[in-house]
């Protein structure tokens, strides 16, 4: 059994080479090895002898177990052949334009079927492995079965979004006609929702694979409407106020892109007249990502921006250098124009683009709501939508919003540490630890870095920041008890998209520490806990720890 089990092993080893490779040469000499290695395995395993051993007690299921692994291999090297037969050109580039995208729309169209056919026979495939014993009595088998689920769950995202992208991409880029979208640069350096301020707007135009960004302008460019732009039902507007969908400075404070999506896409139509089909965010670090694809552009001052001095330039230096904050707008603005064209030359060669999109998304530096709902729903099967998922299931999410109206946000330091605790009767303890730093440097910085909106007149230590805190729990916990800086204190409960949120304004003194500790009850749930994170300047460190096994009775 040991021969056969590592010969299933050699051929899913080839097989993550298969999945991880970008060049079609290495792709296709490691699929060739994996296919005979999984042949091999599934030819001498499928036979009478076999399956008159997956009979004997005790080594049966381990017999079992790796009948299931060789088809397994063999069913995915099968996939993975269909993938790359219609991957192969749209990995080398080699017929796009760089000024069109066309082609690489053609492809897409041509490549989604196949896709979510994949996508479909990889799901059959883990379900039939999963549906064999977890435990064989073999530990060799049961870490390999263990191991190969856990892959197959991380190769089916990756096909999944693959597939998503495949079937939106194509319309959502103009194949049918021109798509208009509000583009929205986040300056996360003040907190909001979804990440941070809206400082400066576009719309993207796109149509037959040509893709431009014009009207570049600053959020003062969207005044304050005299009645809000969207109803977005009670429980929003109890926690935001009306005042949030009239005025993009608080467009955001809710984590669910589609509500800030679409008061943007209101203010804009309010204003002009015309109806944009969906809207689109990212923030400097996003840009960031992007210069690693692009390289370094030039302003037109001569100054160079890199991947590695972007965010520093727009969240701090800018705030020093420009005293008039209508120059430092006008800067921003010409810095997001010069990355907006060099990017739209760039997605011409997906084999350097994907795996940088593929970043993009997964840390929430790009945020898509598409108007259309056969659109918007394949949207919110992805990290894409930046959705408040409604799924019942473990949750803890730390949302801040920035209440000082200063940009020291961009110092920000965020740990969250959720603990689940074993479940007796349908429900269990869980503790949320949140833990907040202001690590503004000593010395002097701006005043509009500094300055206090809230109570300008109210003395405070220079360099201090207010925030509202807010964690999401799980849909039907409910809290147990909450304490700051471990005496316990009061919070504000309120609900939104089912979750009940606990929140508080906290005063962060400078270079100081505030810890929140929540005890919750919840729902038991064998969903795995989520703690999804909200794209601010600096990355949060979170940790999880579960306890084993199911619940007690």
């Amino acid at each position: 059994m040991r021969d056969h089990l590592e010969l299933v092993r050699d051929a899913l080893l080839q097989l993550r080479k298969v999945a991880d490779t970008g060049d079609p040469a290495t792709l296709a000499g490691s699929l060739r090895e994996a296919e005979a290695q999984a042949a091999e395995a599934r030819r001498l395993t499928s036979g009478f002898d076999w399956s008159l051993l997956e009979r004997v007690p005790v080594a049966g299921d381990g017999a079992t177990v790796v009948r299931v692994l060789s088809e397994t291999a063999a069913e995915l090297t099968d996939v993975l052949g269909d993938v790359r037969e219609i991957g192969a050109g749209l990995l080398t580039g080699a017929t796009h334009s760089v000024t069109k995208l066309r082609k690489l729309l053609s492809d897409l169209d041509t490549a989604a079927p196949v896709l979510q056919s994949a996508v479909t026979r990889l799901q059959d495939a883990r379900s039939r492995l999963a549906a064999t014993p977890a435990s064989s009595n073999v530990t060799q088998v049961d870490e390999a079965r263990t191991t190969v689920l856990r892959e197959m769950d991380e190769l089916k995202g990756k096909l999944d979004a693959a597939a998503t992208a495949a079937t939106l991409l194509p319309a959502m880029l103009g194949r049918d006609g021109p798509r208009r979208y509000f583009l929205a640069f986040q300056t996360n350096a003040e907190s909001r929702g979804t990440g941070g301020l809206v400082g400066a707007f576009g719309i993207l135009e796109a149509e037959h694979g040509h893709i431009h960004v014009q009207q570049l302008a600053s959020n003062a460019e969207l005044p304050l409407t005299s009645t809000p732009v969207a109803d977005l039902g009670p429980d929003y507007l109890h926690r935001y106020g009306p005042g949030a969908a009239r005025l993009l400075s608080v467009s955001n404070l809710s984590p669910h892109f589609p509500y800030a999506a679409t008061i943007w896409t209101g203010l804009w139509e309010r204003r002009t007249g015309q109806r944009l089909d969906g809207a689109i965010a990212t923030d400097p670090v996003g840009l960031s990502y992007l210069l690693r694809l692009i390289g370094p552009v030039t302003l037109p001052s001569g100054e160079k921006v890199t991947a590695d001095n972007v965010v520093d330039l727009t969240e701090r230096v800018a705030y020093a250098r420009y005293q008039d904050q209508a120059e430092r707008k006008q800067f921003l603005i010409g810095l997001a124009g010069t990355v907006s064209k060099a990017m739209t030359h760039s997605l011409s060669d997906p084999a350097k683009a994907l795996p940088v999109l593929s970043q993009l998304v997964a840390d929430h530096r790009l945020q898509i709501w598409s108007r259309r709902p056969d659109e918007q729903r394949l949207l919110a099967e992805t990290p894409l939508s930046g959705e408040l998922t409604t799924s019942p299931g473990p949750f803890a999410g730390l949302v801040v919003n920035n209440s000082a109206g200063g940009k020291l946000d961009y110092y920000l330091d965020r740990s969250v540490d959720y603990q689940l605790e074993p479940c007796y009767g349908g429900q269990r303890f869980s503790r949320v630890r949140i833990t907040l730093r202001n690590d503004v440097p000593r010395g002097t910085l701006p005043d509009y870095v500094t300055g206090r909106l809230d109570y300008p007149d109210r003395p405070t230590a220079v360099g201090a920041n207010r925030l509202w805190v807010s964690l999401y729990a799980g849909v039907g916990a409910r809290l147990y008890s909450v304490q700051m800086d471990g005496r316990a204190t009061s919070v504000d409960e309120e609900k939104e998209r089912s979750h009940p949120i606990y929140s508080k304004m906290i005063e962060l003194p400078p270079r100081q520490s505030r810890t929140l500790e929540f005890t919750l009850v919840e729902p038991y749930s064998n969903q795995p806990p989520q703690v999804p994170v909200q794209p601010l300047a600096r990355p949060q460190h979170t940790t999880i720890t579960q306890s084993p096994g199911g619940c007690i009775p």
